[in-house]
C-alpha cells in the first residue's frame, strides 16, 4: 500500500489501549539514513506519560503503531493514569 503523509495526516488517532481519541498528526518524523518513518508526532496531550511528551507533542514510535486504516491509525501507547 502506498499513503501519501498529507492522506495520513487528515487521519485520526486511536489509542487500542483506551478507545480515546490521540488527534491528527502534526508530524512525521524520517530517518533520511535509514530511509523510513520513526515516529507520528501528534499535538500534546498532558495526559500521556513523560516519556512520549516533548515540548508539549506526543511522539508515537513507529513500533507502537498497530494498523493503519483508511480513516484511522491505531496505535498503543500507555496513557497515564
Amino acid at each position: 500500500m502506498v499513503v501519501k503523509i498529507s492522506e495520513l495526516r487528515v487521519r485520526d488517532v486511536i489509542n487500542v489501549l483506551d478507545g480515546k481519541r490521540l488527534g491528527t498528526i502534526k508530524d512525521i518524523e524520517i530517518d533520511l539514513e535509514a530511509g523510513r518513518v520513526r515516529a507520528l508526532v501528534l499535538p500534546g496531550n498532558s495526559r500521556f506519560l513523560s516519556f512520549l511528551a516533548r515540548n508539549e507533542e506526543v511522539i508515537v514510535p513507529w513500533e507502537k503503531i498497530v494498523k493503519i486504516g483508511i480513516d484511522v491509525i491505531l496505535v498503543e501507547v500507555n496513557p497515564s493514569h
